[in-house]
Order: structure tokens, then sequence, then C-alpha cells
């Protein structure tokens, strides 16, 4: 590595960084003073405006004032003031019906007529005032009375309601205890048909225990036509030589299955067998290829250590060379190094 050139680098790219520094510095300074000197020109140049337009209201108030135009009488804003009233009294003549002057309510004594008027409202509030304090009282005696009288019905309610209820537990007395004589009745009435059904049951049960459905007689199944003529409705069952008969059947049967079990068995030995002996046969030439491997690894890894032992001892020798061409004093620095 050249140190003194990677130095110089260094040196001229900081002198570098240095100078494009200043230069961003010097034109930061420069825009700051160009601001500056656009807002010191925006400033005066708001105050000429402002100075321009105070010289102007000036000048139109002291030499363009409103009243030496032509048109003033047209805009006068005392106009109204200084103009005639539209009508100086109710009989004024000049109010005539064209003119539109005086309409109803807008006479001059219209501030006498309001105050007539609202001491006249005054005066029919309290006549109403009086006349609803009136109505109210009528209205809260004739509730009292109302009162007194719904007292008086809700008492004659309560007594008759009082009565009604005393007959009305008087026919429920009555009424209970002629439900205790029917239930007494009812239950005397069912214990008698509980027992005669009780008998009816016995005698049933008895007579079906004795019949041939629950003993289950076979001689009930035979039809008019002899043995082999059965009646379905009444059959009970096999006897013991059909029993037997199918009970060989069965015992084929299971015979059958099991030949067919011991066939499937053989089958599938069979498959074991010859799957085994496949994946022997595999087994045998993936270690046949292994060693084949082996050997070409062993092969290959010697001739790459040959490979190795030439090209160092080419190394070895190009150093030897490269050695007696130096002197003997940088040799024995270069050999030093290379020791470390």
């Amino acid at each position: 590595i050249d140190k003194d050139a990677l130095d110089e680098q260094v040196k001229e790219r900081k002198i570098q960084e240095a100078a494009e520094k200043a230069e961003h510095e010097r034109f930061a300074h420069h825009m700051k003073k160009n601001d500056k000197l656009m807002c010191l020109l925006e400033e005066r140049q708001k105050n000429e405006i402002k100075d321009i337009n105070r010289a102007l209201t000036e000048f139109h108030k002291n030499f363009q004032k409103p009243e030496t135009r032509r048109e003033f009488d047209l805009n006068d804003p005392q106009a109204l003031k200084k103009d005639r009233p539209a009508r100086v009294s109710d009989d004024d003549p000049r109010c005539t019906i064209s003119g539109m002057q005086k309409f109803m309510g807008e006479d001059l004594n219209h501030d006498q007529r309001m105050k007539f008027q609202k001491e006249q409202i005054r005066e029919w509030s309290l006549q109403q005032q009086k006349d609803l304090k009136n109505a109210l009282a009528d209205q809260k005696l004739a509730d009292d009375l109302y009162d007194k009288f719904r007292i008086e019905l809700d008492k004659k309610i309560m007594e008759e309601q009082r009565k009604e209820e005393e007959s009305r537990r008087a026919v429920c007395t009555a009424t209970k205890n002629f439900n205790k004589i029917q239930v007494a009745e009812l239950d005397r009435k069912n214990e008698l048909e509980k027992a005669q059904k009780m008998k009816d049951d016995m005698y049933e049960i008895t007579c079906l225990l004795r019949g041939d459905f629950l003993s289950e007689n076979p001689d009930q199944a035979i039809g008019p036509g002899g043995k082999r003529n059965v009646l379905v409705d009444r059959w009970k069952g096999m006897n013991q030589e059909q029993l037997l008969a199918i009970r060989e059947f069965q015992k084929e049967q299971v015979l059958e299955k099991q030949r067919a079990r011991e066939q499937e068995r053989q089958r599938d030995a069979e498959w074991d067998r010859q799957r085994l002996q496949a994946a022997r046969t595999q087994l045998l030439w993936e270690r046949h290829q292994q060693r084949q491997d082996q050997v070409q690894r062993r092969d290959l890894d010697a001739v790459n250590a040959g490979l190795s032992q030439e090209q160092k001892a080419k190394n070895i020798y190009l150093k030897e060379e490269e050695y007696s061409n130096i002197p003997t004093e940088e040799f024995y620095a270069q050999f030093n190094t290379t020791t470390r």
C-alpha cells in the first residue's frame, strides 16, 4: 500500500471539501445579503405607495370636495333633511289620494293613539285576568263538589262490592262443598271401575298364558296342507333339524372363508418375498456403486496430491530463483518476514 499517495489523496480531498464549504458559505452570504436588500426594497415600495395614497386622499379632500360637483344635489346625503316634509298635518292639501302619503294608522297623532290603545289593552287584560280568576274559582268550587260526589259514590260502590264479595264467597263455599261431594262420588266410581278393570285384565292374562300364542306351540303354525304349508303369522321358530342344517351350512361358509384367507395370505407372502428380493438386489447394487465411487475418489485424491507436490516444488524453485537475484541483506529481511 502506498501510504504517501493515500495521505496526499486525503489531503487533497480535505482541501477540496474546505474549498466547497467556503464556496457554499460565500454563496449563502450573498443570498442573505440579497434577501435583506429585497426586503428593504419591498418596504420602500410599500412606503412610497402609502405616501402616494395619502397624498391622493389629501388632494381629494382639499381640492375635490363633493360640494363642488355639479350633481351634488342628486347625491347629497342631507337632501332629505333639507327637503320639505311630505305632509305638514293630517289635512295637508298636498296629500292627495294619488300621492300615497297618508295611510291608515299613519296619522300625526300616532303616539297619543298608541298610548290610548295600550291603556285600553291594559284595561282589557285586567278584565280578562279578573274573569279568569272568577272562572278558576268557579272551576275549583265545581271540582270540590265533584270530588265530594265521587267520594260518596266510591263509598257506595265499595259497599256494593263488599256485599257482592260476601255473596260470591258464600256461593264459592257452597260450590266447594258440592265439588267435594262430586269428587268423593267420582273417586268411589273410579275405584269400582279400577277393580273391575283389574279383574278383566287378570282374566285376559290367564287366557293368554294358557293359549297357544304365548306358549309358542309349534303345532299351531302347521297349515291345512301339512308341515310344508306353514302359517307365517303363527310361526314360532325352527325345529332342531332345521337349526342343525343351518349350522352345517354356516360351518361350510366359515371353512370356505378360511381357505380364501389362506390363499390371500400366501399371495401376500409371495409379494413380500419378491419385494425383499428386489430391495436386496438394489442394496447390493448401491454398495457396489459406493465401492466404485470410493476407488475413483482415492485415485483422484492421489492425482491431486501429486499435482500439489509438483506445485509446491515449482513454487520453492521460483522462490529460490527470486532470492538468488536479490542482495544478501534484502534476502535475510524477506526471509525473516516470511518466517514471521
